[in-house]
């Protein structure tokens, strides 16, 4: 699993039968303790409703197809929680409120 964060999203009028229905939003992942940008942003399928600039967690490679939302689907990257906080050694490090 990974932390990131919406950034945006993803059109796409023609796809396959098995995604019509799915949002496609764009994340990039965040380190836990300062939330700061690592690496490449990512497309991911979003199975739980997440919004832009949530802190989100994705699953990857066969664990993206693992949902019920995306069991058997064409899925190589899923945000499967919305995060309400994150506590890093006791320390509160996001807080969705």
């Amino acid at each position: 699993m990974k932390l990131c964060r919406v950034i945006g999203n993803v059109v796409s009028t023609i796809k396959d039968k098995n995604i019509k229905s799915f949002k496609l939003l764009i994340v990039q992942p965040v380190d836990f303790i300062h939330l700061k940008s690592y690496g490449e942003p990512l497309v991911a399928i979003d199975a739980v409703g997440a919004g832009q600039d949530e802190i989100v967690l994705i699953v990857q490679g066969s664990s993206g197809r693992m949902t019920a939302l995306t069991e058997n689907k064409p899925s190589d990257c899923t945000i499967m929680a919305i995060v309400d906080f994150v506590d890093v050694e006791g320390k509160l490090t996001y807080s969705k409120r």
